[in-house]
C-alpha cells in the first residue's frame, strides 16, 4: 500500500509521464494499461513528442521530474543488459545540472561542519559557484598559503528530498513490477536499489575523499593519471575540499589539438590507464565520461590525462577480478571454448548447462567481428553482445560488473574520439598479459602465503570436523549429482589444479623460510645452501602455478 504523503508526487509524475507519452512503453497491448486512466491529469508537453524516438521521450521527462530522476536516468543508462540500446544512449546524455542554491548558504554549511569560520579556513571564498548539481555544488577558494582549492558542498535538506524520492521511486518500480509485460527481464525493484545504494555512497562526501585518495596512490607518479589531492582538514561529511585542477574536456578534440598534444599517445594512454585500474589496482572510476576525465594542457611530451568526481568507484570480488581477466584474454585468442569454461566455473552460468551449446553462441557472436581489421573492432560493444547473448543460458553479473561494462564503453569512446583509428586489442592484450603475470607472479604469491598462513595455522584444527561433516553429508546423500561430463572435467581438472598449487605453495613458502633463516641465523655455511633452497622454492611455485588451458 502506498503512503498517502505520496499520492500528490505520484500525480506529478504520472501526468508528467503521460505528457511524453511514456505509458506506451509500459504496456503491450495484451493487457489493460492502468496509466490511461490518468491521460485527463496529463500536462502539457514542452516539445512535440510525436516526431520524437522513446528514448528522446523518456529522456525529456526525466529532465522535467527533476534531479532524482536525472539521477535514475543515468544509473539505468549503465543496465544495458536490462533496457533496450537505443534508450540507454538517450539515457546517457542526461546531464544533473540544476540552479545553484544561495553562496551564503554553502558558507554556513562549511563553517558548520568544519566548526570554524570562512576566515580561518580559507584565505578567499568564492561564494559564486562554479558548477551546481543535484546533490552537490562546487565553490572556488583559496587557502591561506596561496594554494588553489575548490570546496564541494551538499545541498541543504538534500537528505531529507532523496529519502522522499527514493520511497517515491520505489513506488513506481513496483507498479512497473506489477504492469510491465517485461518486469522480470528489467527488474524495477532492484534498479531502484542500485540508485539508493548510490545515492547514500554521493552524499558521504568523506567517503568520496577516501577514493580520490586511494586513485591518487595507485597513481602515484602522475604519469599517467594525475588526481587531485584531497585537503583532509577540510573536508567532512558535507564538505570536500580538493586541489583545483586545470584541464581540458576529453572529448574537446579542437581545444586538444590546439594545445598541441598528442591525440594518438593519449587514446592508446586511456586504454592502458583503464586496464591498470581494473586488474592492477581493482579499483577503477566508474563514471568516466569525458566531464569527469579531462585532459593536462601542460604536458606537451608526454600528455597524461586528469581525474575528477569519484563519488562512483568501482572494484571486483578477487574471484570475479581473475575470470573476467582470463575471459579477456580468451576472447583477445579467440579460445570461444575458454570463454564457455569461465563463464561456468566463475558460477556467473548454471553449472547444468551444455558448454558445447554456450561455446556456439559465443562463437555465433565474435566470428563477424573479427573479419574486420583489428582496429575497426569495438571491444566494448562485442562486450555488450556478449552479455546479452549470455543471459540467453540466465548468466547472473553482479553490479560491479554493470558498472565495468559502462566504463568500458565509456573509455572506448574517449579513445576512438581521440584516435579513430587506435587499435584497441593491440593496446590492450599486452598490457593485461603483463598486468596478469604480475599480478599472479610466484613472487605474489609468496607474499599472499605469508600473509594468510596465520589464518590458516589458526584454522588447521577445524578441518578434522569439516572432513567429517562432509564424509557425513555424502553418506546421508544430502550432495547433489551432476551428470554432464564437461562440467565434471573442468571441476576436476580445477579440484587438480588448486591441490597442486596449494601443495607447491606450502613447499615453496617452506623452502624460502628456511633459506631466509639458514642465511640469517647459519651465515657460516655460506650463501650457497640458502641459494639452493630458494631456487628450490621458485621452482615449487613455478611447478604448482596454474596453466591457462
Amino acid at each position: 500500500m502506498m503512503p498517502v504523503r505520496l499520492v500528490p508526487g505520484l500525480l506529478r509524475v504520472i501526468s508528467i509521464l503521460l505528457a511524453y507519452r511514456i505509458d506506451e512503453l509500459v504496456g503491450d497491448g495484451s493487457r489493460v494499461n492502468p496509466m490511461q486512466f490518468f491521460r485527463p491529469l496529463a500536462a502539457k508537453p514542452r516539445v512535440d513528442v510525436r516526431r520524437l524516438s522513446r528514448g528522446e521521450r523518456l529522456r525529456l521527462a526525466m529532465t522535467e521530474l527533476g534531479p532524482i530522476f536525472v539521477k535514475a536516468g543515468q544509473v539505468l543508462s549503465t543496465r544495458r543488459d536490462l533496457i533496450p540500446a537505443d534508450i540507454a544512449e538517450e539515457l546517457s546524455l542526461l546531464q544533473d545540472q540544476v540552479e545553484p542554491f544561495p553562496g551564503s548558504e554553502a558558507r554556513d554549511i562549511i563553517e558548520r561542519e568544519l566548526k570554524s569560520t570562512i576566515g580561518l579556513l580559507y584565505g578567499q571564498f568564492d561564494e559564486t559557484p562554479l558548477a551546481s548539481a543535484s546533490i552537490a555544488q562546487v565553490h572556488a577558494a583559496t587557502l591561506h598559503d596561496g594554494s588553489k582549492v575548490v570546496v564541494k558542498v551538499l545541498r541543504p535538506g538534500i537528505d531529507a528530498r532523496i529519502a522522499r524520492d527514493v520511497r517515491l521511486l520505489r513506488s513506481l518500480a513496483e507498479l512497473a513490477q506489477r504492469w510491465h509485460p517485461k518486469a522480470d527481464k528489467i527488474r524495477p525493484l532492484e534498479i531502484v536499489a542500485e540508485v539508493e545504494k548510490m545515492l547514500e555512497n554521493e552524499l558521504d562526501l568523506q567517503r568520496e575523499g577516501a577514493s580520490a585518495s586511494l586513485l591518487k596512490r595507485n597513481f602515484a607518479s602522475g604519469e599517467d593519471l594525475y588526481v587531485p589531492a584531497v585537503h583532509w582538514d577540510l573536508t567532512a561529511q558535507r564538505v570536500l575540499t580538493l586541489e583545483r585542477v586545470y584541464g581540458i574536456s576529453s572529448d574537446d578534440v579542437a581545444a586538444i589539438d590546439a594545445a598541441g598534444l598528442d591525440r594518438k599517445k593519449l587514446a592508446a594512454k586511456g586504454v592502458r590507464v583503464f586496464y591498470e585500474q581494473v586488474f592492477r589496482d581493482n579499483f577503477f572510476h566508474a563514471d568516466a565520461h569525458p566531464g569527469n576525465i579531462w585532459v593536462d594542457p601542460s604536458r606537451l611530451d608526454e600528455p597524461r590525462f586528469i581525474a575528477l568526481d569519484f563519488g562512483i568507484m568501482g572494484s571486483l570480488p578477487d574471484t570475479d577480478q581473475y575470470f573476467l581477466a582470463q575471459n579477456f584474454i580468451a576472447l583477445f585468442e579467440r579460445d570461444y571454448a575458454r570463454i564457455a569454461q569461465l563463464h561456468v566455473a566463475a558460477g556467473w552460468m548454471p553449472d547444468n548447462l551444455r558448454l558445447d551449446e554456450l561455446e556456439a553462441a559465443i562463437r555465433t557472436v565474435c566470428e563477424p567481428y573479427f573479419t574486420r581489421p583489428l582496429s575497426q573492432i569495438s571491444l566494448a560493444e562485442l562486450v555488450v553482445k556478449l552479455f546479452r547473448t549470455a543471459q540467453r543460458f540466465e548468466l547472473t553479473l553482479q553490479p560491479q560488473l554493470i558498472l565495468l561494462q559502462k566504463t568500458l564503453l565509456n573509455i572506448e569512446g574517449v579513445g576512438r574520439l581521440l584516435d579513430p583509428d587506435i587499435d584497441i586489442w593491440a593496446v590492450a592484450h599486452p598490457v593485461l598479459k603483463r598486468i596478469l603475470r604480475e599480478r599472479y607472479s610466484p613472487l605474489r604469491t609468496l607474499r599472499e602465503v605469508r600473509k594468510r598462513l596465520p589464518v590458516w595455522l589458526h584454522d588447521a584444527p577445524q578441518f578434522p570436523e569439516l572432513v567429517r561433516d562432509a564424509l557425513r553429508q555424502i553418506g546421508r546423500g544430502e550432495q547433489r549429482t551432476v551428470t554432464d561430463p564437461q562440467w565434471l572435467k573442468l571441476q576436476h581438472d580445477s579440484a587438480r589444479q588448486q591441490q597442486r598449487l596449494i601443495a607447491c605453495s606450502l613447499l615453496g613458502s617452506s623452502l624460502m623460510i628456511s633459506a631466509a633463516l639458514m642465511w640469517t641465523l647459519a651465515p657460516q655455511h655460506g650463501p650457497l645452501p640458502p641459494l639452493c633452497e630458494s631456487i628450490a622454492g621458485l621452482l615449487a611455485f613455478a611447478v604448482g602455478w596454474p596453466r591457462s588451458r
